[in-house]
């Protein structure tokens, strides 16, 4: 059942929001400030794509396996994940607390000729609605919101019974602010100064700890790490840093 109070409160931060917004007309720049998604993504597609394929036992095969399966994207930016995924058979719906990722958003799909339902709400407005959805997704998301717990529980409830939620995000580890906040940030120039903050980092046993709060159960998990000798992201065993996990509902 939907929790009013759930659907009464946000966990979207005004300066997460301006944060992502100032710099929302580089979403699309795979040599601008989301150069490090850029390169993420075809691991995060691989990822989401795989394992839902076997979730909903869809075979491969095909140009478009997940026709007919609805996906969320909460946090969609400006639809780096939602676009490719459309193109795999999703009817996929993207949510944002930014009007300005929205915008860029639905511009990029309509010049790409794609049928994406963009919509600047978050997972707590859209309860109020009552949508389900066969997947929904919380990518590098979970490390911006005021409440994990609380974004998780009404994330979770936007699943549909035997559907799937994908959650992927920073592990709050000495490892992880090196790599991620004084490597990435600092030293590497990678992100933006201030992208992160490396307090609101998500231990795996946090993550867990909330999408069991919200009736789902876990199922996967695995680390995603950095070659740098190959210059791209690979599925990996470490969790140290980023990783990625994937928990159902009955």
């Amino acid at each position: 059942m939907i929790s009013a109070q759930a659907a009464q409160q946000t966990t979207a931060l005004p300066d997460e929001v301006a944060k992502f917004s100032a710099i929302a007309d580089e979403w699309w720049d795979p040599q601008g400030k989301f150069k490090p998604l850029h390169k993420f993504n075809p691991e995060r597609i691989r990822y989401v794509r795989d394992r839902v394929a076997a979730h909903f036992s869809r075979p491969l095969s095909g140009p478009a396996p997940f026709t007919g399966l609805s996906l969320l994207d909460v946090g969609c930016g400006g639809g780096l994940i939602a676009e490719p995924l459309a193109r795999l058979g999703f009817k996929v719906t993207g949510i944002d607390a930014s009007e300005r990722n929205i915008g860029v958003a639905k511009v990029h799909a309509a010049k790409s000729a794609l049928n994406i339902n963009y919509d600047c709400k978050t997972p707590e407005q859209l309860l109020d609605i009552a949508h389900h959805f066969d997947v929904v997704l919380a990518l590098e998301v979970v490390e911006h919101v005021a409440d994990v717990n609380a974004f998780l529980n009404a994330t979770g409830q936007l699943v549909a019974p035997g559907g799937t939620l994908i959650a992927a995000t920073l592990n709050r580890t000495l490892k992880s602010l090196a790599l991620a906040k004084i490597g990435a940030e600092y030293v590497l120039r990678w992100l933006p100064v201030g992208t992160h903050d490396w307090r609101k980092f998500v231990k795996p046993s946090e993550l867990a700890a909330g999408l069991r709060g919200a009736g789902l159960s876990v199922q996967d998990m695995k680390g995603m790490t950095y070659d740098l000798l190959r210059d791209r992201w690979v599925m990996t065993d470490d969790v140290d840093v980023n990783y990625m996990m994937l928990a159902t509902r009955a």
